[in-house]
């Protein structure tokens, strides 16, 4: 019996917006990598921890282990990304890309979090930690004849 009487209601999910933006070129150059060391099946975890000559320093490595239970999971250009819950604060709207030039090629984070950065750009200090603008500061990791994160 098929009863009309009854209004079906439809749920909608919220849609879950990544933390961080990797450019193709990112991608391209991370599964080329992963392709290399035979990872195949490996994602990426991108993370914060504390260090660096501005207060936390930035993480990339290789995840092979599918994950943590409460990371944040999603896909770039074919790559699964993961961030854990921790991270992802720091994170938020972060974009990493990866630039090749003359003078070599790396990857290059952009912070939209960071009031300021390191000269190489491996840390930062957020906002909201007592930071003051990298200008007022009087330079970066450089800035004292030597960095703490090993840039200069």
């Amino acid at each position: 019996m098929i009863r009309e009487d009854i209004t079906l209601k439809t749920h909608v999910l919220p849609t879950i917006v990544a933390p961080i933006a990797i450019s193709e070129a990112a991608a391209a150059k991370l599964s080329e990598v992963m392709r290399a060391k035979d990872l195949g099946d490996a994602g990426l975890r991108v993370f914060v921890s504390g260090g660096g000559c501005s207060g936390l320093q930035y993480g990339m490595a290789f995840e092979t282990a599918g994950g943590e239970a409460d990371d944040m999971v999603f896909e770039a250009h074919g790559l699964q990304v993961y961030v854990d819950p921790v991270s992802g604060p720091y994170l938020q709207g972060t974009t990493i890309d990866y630039v090749d030039s003359l003078m070599g090629g790396g990857f290059k984070i952009e912070n939209p979090n960071a009031v300021s950065s390191c000269g190489c750009g491996s840390s930062f200090k957020p906002k909201g930690e007592g930071a003051e603008p990298a200008a007022a500061q009087g330079g970066s990791c450089g800035s004292s004849g030597g960095g703490g994160c090993g840039c200069h």
